[in-house]
């Protein structure tokens, strides 16, 4: 809730990726975040390591996280980060169809098209990179004002380079923490008053990316 008022005081537009069946048993949450007007992307079923999953399990898996999203928002997801991939999950939510991104891929600061598996499935990053998971991990930020000065950092270089897209990963459960939140809170607020970037959710880059470039391979 801390990053919930953080944000929304601001205006500024989130992606969430939503487990599906922690979205179920936390309506509430889900609810704020739609009044918030922000992007719920799917997150899958649950949080699940698939690399040894069976091909139709996950596929299973997938269409419950559909279901259970659209009874729990009124639509669909169009994006999708599972985060645990197997082998066969790009081809699965390819051929699922109703994905207008997916972001599970770490290759490229920019938007790119993956066509390998019947149709042109847009692909838009994550990055484990600009990420507070450094905050719990051995050799990771140790306080919010390291996490503070990366991000920052971060955001000048690419900005001065342009033409980058810089994805933020934030966990309630870490960068909501109450000395954390405040690195937070400063990050957005420098790029708020530089006034280069656009600050927007992975659907908008998705459809901006879509509108100025479209696919020119053949799927395979």
């Amino acid at each position: 809730w801390r990053l919930h008022r953080l944000f929304a005081e601001r205006g500024v537009p989130v992606t969430v990726f939503g487990v599906a069946a922690a979205m179920a048993m936390n309506p509430v949450a889900v609810d704020a975040m739609l009044n918030a007007g922000w992007e719920v992307a799917s997150h899958g079923y649950r949080w699940i390591d698939y690399q040894d999953v069976a091909a139709e399990v996950e596929a299973s898996h997938i269409a419950q996280a559909i279901a259970i999203h659209t009874q729990l928002t009124g639509s669909r997801p169009l994006g999708w980060y599972q985060g645990r991939t197997s082998p066969n999950t790009a081809r699965i939510v390819a051929e699922e169809g109703g994905f207008v991104y997916d972001a599970d891929s770490y290759a490229d600061d920019v938007p790119y098209w993956d066509a390998r598996h019947g149709r042109a499935q847009l692909i838009v990053p994550y990055s484990l990179d600009a990420n507070d998971m450094k905050m719990v991990a051995l050799n990771g930020f140790t306080e919010g004002e390291q996490f503070f000065r990366y991000l920052r950092d971060t955001y000048d270089q690419l900005a001065e380079e342009g033409g980058r897209m810089m994805s933020v990963g934030l966990h309630g459960r870490i960068a909501g923490r109450p000395g954390r939140a405040r690195a937070v809170a400063r990050f957005v607020d420098h790029v708020m008053a530089d006034g280069r970037a656009w600050i927007a959710t992975r659907l908008d880059i998705a459809h901006h990316w879509i509108a100025t470039h479209p696919c020119a391979e053949q799927p395979a």
